[in-house]
Order: C-alpha cells, then structure tokens, then sequence
C-alpha cells in the first residue's frame, strides 16, 4: 500500500474491534472507535471508512511469539473474509503481536480507570498495530523499498 490516503487500522478481538486511522500523510495512527463485534460489524466498519475517508485496511493479526499463526489468527482472516466485500478496499494484515498489553499499559500509565480502560483498550491497540505499519512503511521508503 503505496498510495496516499488515511489507512484504518482493525484490531479484532472476539467480542469487540477496535478502529483507528492514520493522518493522511501516513504518519501518525490515532484511535477512532469501537464497534461490538456481530453480524452488522461490517456495515458499521464500512461506515467508519466512508466517514474517515480511509483508502485501506490495516488488519492486525495475532501471531504466536514464534510467529506462527493459530486459531486466533485464523478466525480473525475468516471474520475479514466475510466483510471484506463490504469494506471495498484493499486489506493488509500486519503482526499484532503484544498490542493489547501495550495498549492496556499505556492506559493504566495515563490514569485510565478500568471502566474507561475497557472502553478504550481495543482501539488504542489497533491504532498501536496501524503505527507499527506507518513506521514500518516510513523506514522502508527511507531504506529505498
């Protein structure tokens, strides 16, 4: 994914999704919002890219330490299959590796209580995994690739 535009980035866990999206530049990755995951998840996923603009999908997928993937990884592909016609725009999975953990840290670190932890956790950790990718692009183009 080369071309300009806001990337929305999703963290898809087994209960809720967390959403975020990038400047238009492709620099920095900031929280947008959380949707229940459910059977009308993709039309409000859809929504969240026509109203943000976004031109593509940043899907974090949860990885094993060893970097294989698991059943997780598997029903996070399966749940993007059965929305991806929906989204209309080109999907990307990048590693997500200790996401939520971080987002979790970083939340408690700034005070958060639990309720607005909760609240807060799944799109902080899919804006963690879209700036993963913003910085994983932003070297690459610096190291001529």
């Amino acid at each position: 994914m080369k071309e300009p535009g806001r990337l929305l980035g999703l963290d898809v866990g087994g209960k809720r999704i967390g959403v975020a999206i990038s400047d238009e530049m492709g620099i920095i990755a900031s929280p947008a919002a959380m949707v229940l995951r459910s059977h009308t998840s993709g039309r409000e996923i859809h929504g969240h890219v026509t109203r943000l603009g976004a031109v593509c999908v940043i899907v974090g997928l949860p990885v094993g330490m060893s970097g294989r993937e698991g059943p997780q990884a598997r029903d996070v592909r399966d749940f993007v299959d059965s929305i991806a016609a929906e989204l209309g725009l080109p999907v990307e999975y990048w590693d997500e590796r200790l996401s939520t953990s971080i987002a979790e840290k970083y939340l408690i670190a700034n005070g958060a209580r639990r309720e607005k932890r909760k609240q807060q956790v799944d799109a902080v950790a899919a804006s963690i995994i879209l700036q993963g990718y913003l910085d994983s692009r932003q070297w690459a183009s610096k190291q001529g690739r």
